[in-house]
């Protein structure tokens, strides 16, 4: 397929384009053809001017706060003129609690302010060409690690006053830490011991003392997601994956990229285990 032609718009009264400008090289610089309709354009005109130019994708910038009521009005504005098939895409600043409503009214995804220009350059090749596939999402929460200074000190709580069962007791070398399992429906508990000076674990400990360490997510195609959120600007603790318990591959992506939250991305061999 040839250069995807994207259609960058400002619906309404917002006179402030730098955000716009800065989305538009981007996209130039990922191959893509740009045209920038500029400032103050009507739902109308934005739509006019996608069919006119033959556009493979829209992307709506506002800044105004006018976009639960422009967004929507230039899906219909496609509509009056057999263009539904274009998708569109909307950034700015958008409050969290407009995000569902813009969605159900046909935008298909919206960037909020602290998105990169990687992510959404990925988001519109993947959405036009076929031969993309942009990684799902991630499937379950594997599991909740927590820390702990010695594990049969407060396994009884877990066994005994909640009732779990314990599934078994793992030694990890690549993490310095010996892992009880402890099921709970669909995803498990890890209570993490350090096993030596030098762990992680001991370190958390050390800084934090015992309790919530890090939720780890389930995922498919560990080694693509973690080139494709490098290239996104996510800051990552390991670049390539590592060994874990079960059988898996595990990567960390550092605390700083979630505000605060350590997250395990992990991947296992046995569909089976969790």
């Amino acid at each position: 397929m040839g250069k995807i032609r994207v259609l960058v718009a400002k619906p309404g009264l917002d006179g402030h384009d730098r955000g716009a400008l800065v989305i538009s090289q981007a996209l130039r610089d990922r191959g893509m053809e740009v045209i920038y309709t500029g400032l103050r354009q009507s739902p109308a005109q934005i739509a006019q001017a996608a069919v006119q130019e033959d556009v493979d994708v829209i992307g709506l910038s506002s800044l105004s706060g006018a976009h639960k009521s422009l967004f929507p009005k230039v899906i219909g504005e496609l509509a009056k003129r057999n263009a539904s098939d274009i998708p569109v895409i909307g950034g700015g600043v958008i409050p969290s609690e407009d995000i569902s409503f813009l969605l159900e009214n046909g935008i298909k995804k919206i960037f909020t302010s602290g998105a990169s220009t990687e992510a959404m350059a990925n988001y519109i090749e993947e959405l036009i060409d076929p031969k993309k596939e942009s990684p799902k999402p991630p499937e379950k929460i594997a599991h909740i690690g927590i820390a702990v200074k010695q594990i049969d000190a407060v396994l009884p709580f877990y066994t005994d006053t909640l009732g779990l069962t314990l599934e078994g007791v793992e030694k990890v070398d690549s993490e310095g830490v010996k892992v009880a399992f402890l099921k709970i429906g669909e995803t498990r508990f890890e209570l993490l011991e350090p096993v030596n000076e030098n762990s992680p674990i001991q370190e958390f400990l050390s800084k934090k003392g015992e309790g919530i360490h890090h939720i780890a997510l389930e995922v498919d195609n560990l080694h693509e997601r973690l080139q494709r959120l490098k290239t996104e600007g996510i800051s990552m603790i390991n670049d390539e994956p590592k060994n874990g318990a079960h059988d898996s591959k595990i990567a960390f992506i550092h605390p700083k990229a979630a505000n605060g939250v350590l997250f395990e991305l992990c991947e296992h061999n046995s569909r089976g285990e969790a």
